[in-house]
């Protein structure tokens, strides 16, 4: 699935940046301990990389999913993006931080539903999203709702869709390079 760079544009160095670019760069160091690759070429426009860090924050802090369930769903919406980058980031801090059960990460990464039935409604319901642009059926939310979640869990995917669009597409086209602490967990296989 190897991807052709699109923008010729190379990624910001953080020890290099001025004004915003290097005032969004610093914020990005503050949340995660270091500068991924992803976010030093999403700092060619400052505005783009701090509305992701902003709506991600906000989807970690207010969706009211679990830490695993947080992977569940950026995983989901990676994979249905195809976005190389993300999907091995998510799959590392899924199997690492957010402990997300071995053989769930593995259903996800293979873009199959997990076998524990509240992760697979979750899967199941963030892949309809992204399939029908956000036109679920009363039937797919039902189904959702039954599960154990709530309404405003499905707005979260709706926060979680729109930040992760925001990274896949600019992985794409940049074709970023996985960060070396991600490598590990490469995908595809």
């Amino acid at each position: 699935m190897a991807r052709e760079k699109v923008i010729q544009l190379e990624g910001v160095d953080h020890g290099a940046s001025e004004g915003r670019g290097k005032e969004v760069l610093d914020l990005a160091l503050s949340q995660v301990g270091f500068i991924p690759n992803m976010y030093q070429n999403m700092a060619n426009l400052p505005a783009l990389l701090d509305t992701y860090l902003h709506g991600y924050r906000l989807f970690r802090e207010e969706g009211e999913f679990t830490s695993a369930e947080q992977e569940v769903v950026f995983l989901a919406v990676s994979h249905e993006n195809e976005c190389e980058y993300c999907v091995t980031a998510h799959s590392m801090l899924g199997a690492v931080k957010s402990q997300v059960p071995e053989d769930a990460l593995q259903s996800l990464r293979e873009g199959k539903t997990p076998g524990d039935p509240k992760l697979a409604a979750l899967d199941r319901f963030t892949r309809t999203m992204m399939k029908t642009r956000g036109n679920p059926k009363r039937e797919d939310i039902s189904a959702f709702l039954e599960a154990g979640y709530s309404e405003p869990h499905v707005l979260a995917i709706v926060l979680a869709i729109s930040v992760k669009v925001l990274s896949n597409y600019s992985n794409h086209l940049f074709n970023t390079e996985v960060d070396e602490m991600f490598a590990p967990f490469r995908w595809p296989e």
